[in-house]
């Protein structure tokens, strides 16, 4: 064996080791000149090299397979093992004979694993000189075959590292015969699976990149013997090639391989006479030709069979040699009815490619009339639907506009004051988002809006009425605000409060809320209340910081709305009112009365004092998402908010509605007032200020 073969399994291995054996011809124990080195190698394979007295060399290949102790023992039976050896070159100094280790590994891998591949036979490969080891793949120990950089930026033949990626992880529990024996390597106990999915140099997982070029190149230019002047030294499996002296003699590169073979005259051939003439070589062919006892006549119909000189007679005599010419046109004539008939069959399926292309653009065609028919009928449903609700909207308007008429004939609209009608003075835009709170910092002339874009907008609602800052720091959708003395607190759907500093708009401290969204904040006595899923917690304001007080429990669903008022806290939420009206949406405290917004359209009152539902306002036709209350020494208006995109004023005189408000272009979900001002916020991302 080599010392290039010895060096690269030495990588692996860490080594051979020499051990005495007994004589392997005699039998007997203890012979000191006789020497054994086993050397471990990649891919289950592992070398022993037998030195005896009279300094002759002995090497066997052995094929380990997995098993739970993986100990390879060593016996003199080895010797009839059907392992073919390491065989040394036979033809001259400079030719080397190389054995794929590849195909071996792969053979005992599938049969152990039953890996669905099928069996190839490799290809004679002898090279004239060594190759370089860096040449050589690390796990079949064989010169690369298309080679790949891998992850760990190594270089394996395509086939090796495809086939570790996949390779299954076994369950191995047999042992080796003299399993412990003193052949056995300290290091051979590995599992299978980490051998055959990583890499043995560095243990990372194989995977392909991409293909080195540059070692292809390398190899390609490697000078390998002709095929045809190699033959199998043995009957193993895989086969060992030597050079074969009586073969072809021209050593080539391997990259040019294939047209040298393809044209050498040591390639072996048929005879084009009779298929059982004996093989062939390709030099030999034509004086054969001239020697073959089997040509034929050139006419089909004639039944001669000869040599050459008695083809050369038989041609003068040949009955079909004076046909030959009228043969000959009718073949002719033959190939070209055949030709026609080919050149029809093409303009056959020509059209009916066309046919086909025709059908389907059909198809296609009425596919694209039947989804613009739906589209139309879609869009005719749309409208029909719009003109419903413009007419339902157009009822109701003549319907108010009737109540308000009888109520002024009847003489009980009370101090109705035509000049007292709310206007729209202008939009606030910025939002990427649904609005859905506000509320307002009086001292400051400062409003804050929330949003499904996560932020709060600082707007100046006196002198430039434009946004002043965009506070960032929630994670969710912001739902709930309040203000108590200079400090902003702000709910949010992921799931905290943040304490926001007034004057320099700045976050200072973060609390870790409720595990649910918190749904509103109210704050009162120097504390704040927040709202989540059936729960609602007490904080005590201590600077920055919020301490919890207590926590309110017993509710059915989502607390959404809080009023704090006159000493007492108003919370809504799930069937909290015994009537039909439904979950309970907002809640507006006045000086007489209580107000609460539904799911169910509709605006329930109950008087402050005796708590009893003194009225149900009607108008809305969606669920009523907040309510704000503006007070005067003459008269107390409630401004409600609608999914309905609608914001209705409401006498709390006479309970009647006295003004609706249509200009958003989406719900209504956040009302705010300050100094005779009403602020409305929607799910079309704008904020719009109303004033009489």
């Amino acid at each position: 064996m080599s010392s290039g073969k010895n060096a690269r399994y030495n990588r692996f291995s860490g080594g051979p080791s020499t051990l005495h054996t007994p004589d392997i011809a005699t039998g007997v124990r203890g012979t000191p000149w006789t020497r054994m080195e086993t050397t471990f190698g990649p891919a289950f394979s592992a070398v022993t090299t037998i030195t005896k007295a009279d300094g002759s060399s002995t090497y066997k290949q052995h094929r380990r397979t997995p098993s739970s102790s993986s100990t390879l023992a060593y016996s003199p039976r080895d010797e009839e093992d059907s392992m073919p050896p390491i065989s040394t070159p036979r033809r001259s100094d400079s030719a080397i004979s190389v054995r794929s280790l590849h195909s071996e590994s792969s053979m005992s891998l599938r049969s152990t694993f039953s890996l669905p591949e099928e069996e190839e036979e490799p290809e004679p490969l002898v090279f004239a000189e060594q190759p370089s080891v860096k040449l050589c793949c690390q796990l079949c120990c064989s010169v690369f075959k298309d080679p790949v950089i891998t992850t760990c930026g190594h270089t394996f033949c395509r086939r090796c590292a495809l086939k570790s990626a996949a390779s299954p992880s076994p369950v191995h529990s047999v042992s080796a015969a003299g399993g412990g024996g003193p052949w056995a390597h300290s290091g051979q106990a590995q599992d299978v699976d980490e051998q055959s999915k990583k890499c043995p140099a560095d243990s990372a997982k194989l995977t392909v990149v991409v293909s080195n070029i540059a070692v292809a190149e390398q190899i390609g230019e490697l000078s390998i013997h002709c095929r045809h002047g190699c033959r199998a030294a043995g009957v193993g499996k895989p086969p060992v090639f030597e050079v074969d002296p009586r073969g072809c003699p021209f050593t080539i590169k391997l990259s040019a391989r294939k047209d040298h073979e393809s044209s050498c005259d040591y390639r072996p051939v048929r005879c084009p006479n009779n298929p059982n003439c004996p093989p062939l070589l390709k030099m030999n062919l034509e004086a054969h030709l001239k020697e073959c006892e089997h040509i034929k006549c050139p006419h089909s119909k004639c039944t001669f069979i000869g040599n050459q000189d008695t083809y050369e007679t038989h041609l003068e005599t040949c009955r079909f040699e004076g046909l030959k010419e009228f043969l000959q046109q009718t073949d002719d004539r033959f190939h070209e009815m055949h030709v026609a008939l080919a050149q029809k069959d093409q303009e056959i399926a020509f059209l009916r490619s066309m046919l086909g292309k025709l059908s389907e653009k059909i198809d296609q065609l009425e596919k694209s009339l039947e989804l613009k028919f739906d589209v139309l009928d879609e869009n005719q449903s749309k409208l029909s639907e719009d003109l419903m609700e413009f007419r339902r909207d157009a009822s109701m308007l003549n319907d108010e506009l009737s109540h308000i008429n009888a109520r002024l004939n009847m003489g009980i609209l009370g101090s109705y004051d035509p000049q007292q009608i709310f206007k729209c003075k202008g939009t606030f835009v910025g939002h990427q988002g649904p609005v859905w709170c506000l509320c307002v910092y009086s001292m400051g002339d400062l409003l804050f809006s929330g949003s499904s874009d996560k932020t709060i907008k600082v707007w100046d609602t006196c002198t430039t009425y434009k946004c002043q800052k965009t506070l960032e720091g929630h994670d969710g959708i912001v739902l709930a605000l309040c203000i108590q003395g200079c400090k902003l607190y702000s709910g949010s759907a992921d799931c905290t409060i943040i304490v926001w500093d007034i004057q320099n708009l700045q976050k200072v401290n973060t609390i870790r809320a409720h595990d649910n969204p918190v749904c509103t904040l109210v704050s009162s006595h120097n504390m704040l209340f927040s709202g989540s899923l059936k729960a609602i917690k007490v904080w005590d304001i201590v600077g920055t910081e919020l301490k919890l007080k207590k926590e309110l429990t017993g509710l059915n669903h989502w607390v959404r709305a809080l009023v704090a008022a006159q000493s007492y806290l108003y919370s809504g939420s799930y069937q909290t009112i015994k009537t039909s009206g439904g979950s309970v949406y907002s809640i507006a405290v006045t000086n007489h009365h209580i107000v609460c917004g539904t799911y169910e359209n509709l605006i329930h009152v109950w008087d402050i004092e005796s708590k009893e539902q003194v009225r149900t306002l009607t108008g809305h036709v969606g669920t009523v998402y907040a309510l704000a209350v503006i007070s005067t020494p003459d008269q107390t208006k409630v401004f409600s908010a609608s999914y309905d995109r609608s914001l209705r004023v409401w006498s709390m005189d006479n309970m009647i509605c006295t003004q609706t408000l249509l200009r958003h272009q989406g719900s209504v979900t956040a009302l705010a007032v300050s100094r005779g001002r009403l602020f409305s916020g929607a799910v079309d991302s704008t904020v719009k200020v109303w004033t009489c």
